[in-house]
């Protein structure tokens, strides 16, 4: 399976979403597309990038743009993370890691002095043509949210 490209399209892919959903790539065309991975739910720098996410969530809507969270935790997880978080937006679940190989997002990663395969911190922005624009990785939570808006306003 290849991975991503900048300038190329994204490809399809069909997944799990929180209130019992199901999201399609290719459903979405028209609108500006963010997709966000991060490691776990209800952890303290995924929590606050979620946030930020939620906070900023009435303007990226401004700007045409849907925003998606994904990290390899069950429905069921992201339904309680969504609710207590009061999250606007769906989470999507990626236990078998389908999009984190897709997007490349599973690295090694040092975890208290042991090595561990893991989702390396990732924002992805896709056009309304369902162009790939923007590969973010290994980011920094603090002044994201607000970079990446400014990523979408641009497009």
């Amino acid at each position: 399976m290849s991975v991503v490209e900048i300038d190329k399209p994204a490809p399809d892919f069909s997944t799990a979403a929180t209130g019992d959903q199901q999201i399609t790539l290719s459903d979405l065309r028209g609108k500006n597309v963010v997709i966000y991975f991060y490691p776990k739910d209800s952890t303290p720098g995924c929590t606050k990038e979620g946030q930020g996410f939620r906070d900023l969530y009435s303007e990226f809507q401004a700007a045409n743009c849907e925003i998606f969270g994904v990290s390899r935790d069950s429905i069921k997880s992201h339904d309680r993370f969504k609710e207590k978080q009061e999250f606007p937006f769906e989470l999507l679940s990626d236990e078998d890691e389908t999009l984190c190989k897709l997007f490349d997002v599973i690295h090694e990663k040092n975890m208290y002095g042991r090595k561990v395969m893991g989702i390396v911190r990732s924002t992805f922005i896709i056009d309304e043509q369902g162009v790939l624009k923007q590969a973010l990785r290994k980011i920094k939570v603090k002044g994201h949210v607000a970079e990446v808006l400014e990523l979408v306003q641009s497009l």
